[in-house]
Order: structure tokens, then C-alpha cells, then sequence
């Protein structure tokens, strides 16, 4: 049976909250994001093969939590290459010489360009669409090819996973349907004596999901490529977009024969006469699923909370360029962030509670800013790649946490004096009460004086270590007397800890037997 990747009711997550204590995520300042120079955990990666630069097309962190600093990145010729996002990555100016010290491994997964990239099995396999109308399954560590995945007519162009079941798939091609996988189906294996390799068919299969009533000159409905698809975090739903409309589309798997609800923006033009439709170039979600983030072509990105879709966005974010459809964004997983590519050689982060602020700019890039990706472990780490033929890996900036902390949190390590200078101390502050010090008529020393010179003779010489009055921490508990309850949970800083048992321990011992009448 495979394992569920998530908790599967209210008190499974009750339970592991109890044993492995609450997850915080870390705040981060979205002004702290820097790739270049280069570094521990951020720089500037080359995609280039055999002297040949290539442009990368997809990139994807992995979603395993053990794994999650190995960066998949996909680009024009079929490449997959991994990285170790870790090690000591490289600046723009030798991001061609030390590309592959960061580089751990790197095959070609199809003769064609590779358009999506997708993780499953808690990282060991990965999965690539392909415009060869395919889509290959893959051993990471290996480099085996386990299986391809046959059915579409177009271009493979979006792939996600099942939210909780590692052998469901969901693809979309631009033939204008999406199809749905289940790797567990033997029924569905075709051994392929050429390749060696076990084809797969689609369990699931919806064609002309986005069509619209235009006619092609043969009479033919024109297909409409889909751009994004999305298995939801209710494991029974799937969201589609497409490129004719900035409808998304959501889908029941037990019921396909047509979408159960459609979410588009106010104002979105109900026929071709009236404005140009914009469609979509990407859909993502957070980790709970409470929002859908769709990428519009009209230059805006529109959140839809998946409890309210009747009510159409519920935010809307704008500020970067969307002129193609390679241009992607994704929201993190805490759904706090927005991370979104841009036509103008920026990448842009916004803040989804604050969709009027104005989004901050990644400068760095010199082409269109294609792809994007969060780390799933480590919210201040990001990638981005361009058509400048590079991936930039960004990280939140080190600060001096001792000036970020509040003076609540900044403690002082105090060491105490040894036992012979406290009872100097001692000495001196209850001599005078008990008469064992003389008073001293001379005058004391000033700090004035040389170290060098002798006090008087008179005067004590031991140290004053005393808290002054003024920074003294008071006690709001009474003292208690030696040998009470009480004194044992405070007891003064003379005595040894004692604990509730040395306490009844002591008075059984010191308990007088009753004398016979």
C-alpha cells in the first residue's frame, strides 16, 4: 500500500502536532532575497550542454522535505539537470566555469523540449512532458526510464500529482484535453519490445475541455491548447486553464462529462464581439489548498479562494508583464507569497494579505522570466530561470540576528563569582550589623586614583558584587522558612535543590515517636 504523503483526518494531524511539536514557519523579509554574488544556497546556474547554451523551460524544486534543496531544471533540448542547491553556487560572471560543481546529475529524458517537470514518489522518480506528445517516468538516481505515458496528440504542457495518492496524474496537452493516470493499472501496461520501456494509457480522458463554439474552415472545432492543470488539495477535483479564456475550469473525476463550476474574473467578455479574451499561462495552489492562483495574459494574477469561487477573485495582483505563455507563478506553500516570472527580465513576489502594495522586483535577469519555484523546506529560497540561458537561485540575505532580535529575547550569559568571593561579599554587607567590622573613619578610594595605590588600611578590601539597588530584580514571593513545603519549591540560593520527596523524607525521620500511656 503507499504511503499518504499527508495526514488523513483532523486527529492524525492532532497526534503529530502532540509528538513532533508545532511547525512555525520562519518569517522572511521578501526585501532580503539576493542571488548574485554567489554563495552557500544562492547564486547563478549556466544551462548550457557541450559548449552550447540551451534555454531552460521548466524547473522544480522537490517536494520530498529530506530532498527538498535538489532543483530539477528542463530546458529546449531534453535535458534534465540536477542541482544541489546547498553547495557553494556560483556568481554571474563564473556561473560558465563553475556550473557543475553544482551540477550532481544531468541525461537527456526526450529529443524534444521539455515543457513541465514533476516529482513523485517521495523524489526518487520524476516526471517530464515533452513536446513528442509524451510524457516519461524516471529513476533520479538511476537515470532509468521506467515507463512513458501515451495518448496525447499535442505537445505536453502541465503535469501535477495526485495531493495524496503518489500513483495519480493529471496532464494537459495542447491538443486541448487533459488525461488522467493511475500507474497501479496493469490493465493499462503495453510492453514495447523496441524501447523496453512500459507504455501507459490514460485512465481518464477529456478532449476539448476549454473548446469554443469557433469553427476551423474545415468545419472542425479548433482545439484549444490547455496550459495548466491542478489536482486539488480534496483529492477528487482537478482545475484546468487554457489559452482561449481566463475561465478555470474545475473538474469531479467521478463525473467528467462536463466541469461542475466555471471561476472567471467580473467583467470577463461572454462572446468574441464584445473585448479580447486573455488566457491563462498558469494555475497554482498553497499547501492547504484554501487558494487557486491563476496567471492571466492581461497582465494580472487572480486569487480565487476555493471556498468562495462563486464570488469570482478574491485578490487581484498586478505589476509584471505576462506576454507569453511560458511565463509562470506560484503561490508558497503557507500561502503568504506570490511568485510570479515577468516579460520585462524582472521576477516579482507579492503579498497576498496586501494585494494593493506594490509587488518587489528580483533584478538580475536579462531576458523574459520564465519559470519559477519555491523550496518547500526553506521559505527563503526561490528560483528563477530566463531566457537569458540562466537559472538564479535566491536566498533571504544573513543579517546580524542579535540587532534582529527585541531586547525581551537578547540574554546575557552572567558567570558567578566563586564561593571565597561571595563570602567576602557577604562578609562585608552584614559585618557592621553584628559588630564584627570596625568602622572605618578614613575616606574609601576613588576611581580617580591609580590602580597601583594602596587603599587604607582600615578599608575592606574585597570586591563589591552587588546588583546595584536601582537594577535589583525584585521577589514577589515571601521567603519562606528553612524546612517548610515551601522551601522547597523556593528555596534561597545557599541551600541545595531539594525536591517535594527529600522534604516529607526529612520530617518522617524527625518525627518523635508518641510515648505509650
Amino acid at each position: 500500500m503507499a504511503r499518504r504523503l499527508r495526514s488523513s483526518s483532523f486527529f492524525g494531524d492532532l497526534s503529530t502536532r502532540e509528538i513532533h511539536g508545532l511547525k512555525v514557519s520562519k518569517a522572511f523579509n521578501i526585501c532580503d532575497f539576493s542571488s548574485d554574488p554567489g554563495g552557500c544556497g544562492n547564486g547563478v546556474l549556466s544551462v548550457e550542454h557541450h559548449g552550447s547554451f540551451t534555454l531552460p523551460l521548466s524547473l522544480s524544486f522537490c517536494k520530498s522535505t529530506k530532498n527538498s534543496h535538489l532543483l530539477a531544471v528542463s530546458d529546449e533540448d531534453g535535458f534534465v539537470s540536477i542541482y544541489d542547491t546547498r553547495r557553494h553556487l556560483p556568481s554571474f560572471t563564473s556561473c560558465r566555469e563553475k556550473t557543475d560543481q553544482a551540477r550532481i546529475t544531468e541525461w537527456v529524458a526526450h529529443n524534444n523540449a521539455i515543457f513541465d517537470l514533476c516529482w513523485i514518489k517521495d523524489g526518487t522518480q520524476i516526471l517530464t512532458a515533452s513536446g513528442d506528445q509524451t510524457v516519461n517516468v524516471w529513476n533520479v538516481e538511476t537515470k532509468k526510464h521506467l515507463g512513458t505515458l501515451v495518448g496525447h496528440n499535442g505537445s505536453v504542457k502541465s503535469l501535477c500529482h495526485h495531493p495524496s495518492n503518489p500513483d495519480l496524474l493529471v496532464s494537459g496537452s495542447r491538443d486541448g484535453s487533459f488525461a488522467i493516470w493511475d500507474f497501479r493499472c496493469d490493465s493499462n501496461l503495453k510492453s514495447s519490445i523496441s524501447l523496453n520501456t512500459n507504455q501507459h494509457t490514460p485512465t481518464a480522458f477529456v478532449g476539448h475541455a476549454h473548446n469554443t463554439p469557433k469553427r476551423s474552415q474545415r468545419g472542425k472545432i479548433a482545439p484549444v491548447s490547455i496550459t495548466s492543470v491542478l489536482f486539488l488539495m480534496d483529492d477528487i477535483s482537478i482545475a484546468s486553464a487554457g489559452a482561449a479564456d481566463s475561465v478555470v475550469k474545475l473538474w469531479d473525476t467521478r463525473k467528467l462529462k462536463s466541469p461542475f463550476f466555471e471561476a472567471k474574473p467580473e467583467g470577463e467578455p461572454q462572446s468574441d464581439k464584445e473585448t479580447r479574451k486573455h488566457g491563462i499561462s498558469c494555475l497554482s495552489q498553497d499547501k492547504s489548498g484554501a487558494y487557486i492562483v491563476a496567471s492571466c495574459m492581461d497582465n494580472r494574477l487572480y486569487l480565487y479562494n476555493t471556498l468562495q469561487l462563486n464570488k469570482g477573485p478574491a485578490k487581484v495582483f498586478s505589476g509584471s508583464k505576462i506576454e507569453s505563455f511560458f511565463v509562470k507563478s506560484t503561490i508558497n506553500p503557507e500561502g503568504t507569497h506570490i511568485l510570479g516570472g515577468s516579460s520585462d527580465g524582472n521576477a516579482y513576489i507579492w503579498r497576498v494579505d496586501k494585494p494593493d502594495q506594490a509587488a518587489h522586483t528580483l533584478k538580475g535577469h536579462e531576458g523574459e522570466v520564465t519559470a519559477v519555484d519555491w523550496c518547500g523546506s526553506d521559505v527563503g529560497k526561490i528560483a528563477t530561470c530566463s531566457d537569458d540561458f540562466t537559472v538564479r537561485v535566491w536566498n533571504v540575505t544573513k543579517r546580524n540576528e542579535a540587532s534582529m532580535l527585541s531586547p525581551i529575547t537578547v540574554r546575557k550569559r552572567i558567570t558567578a563569582p566563586n564561593l571565597q568571593a561571595r563570602r567576602l561579599a557577604f562578609t562585608s554587607i552584614v559585618g557592621p550589623a553584628i559588630g564584627v567590622m570596625e568602622e572605618d573613619n578614613d575616606p574609601p578610594c576613588t576611581t580617580r586614583e591609580p590602580q597601583d595605590q594602596p587603599c587604607s588600611p582600615g578599608e575592606s578590601k574585597s570586591p563589591d558584587l552587588r546588583t546595584p539597588e536601582s537594577a535589583r530584580k525584585r521577589s514577589f514571593l515571601c521567603e519562606s522558612e528553612e524546612g517548610s513545603p515551601l522551601s522547597v519549591l523556593s528555596p534561597p540560593p545557599s541551600l541545595k535543590r531539594k525536591t517535594i520527596r527529600d522534604y516529607f523524607a526529612s520530617a518522617s525521620k524527625n518525627e518523635a515517636p508518641s510515648s505509650p500511656r
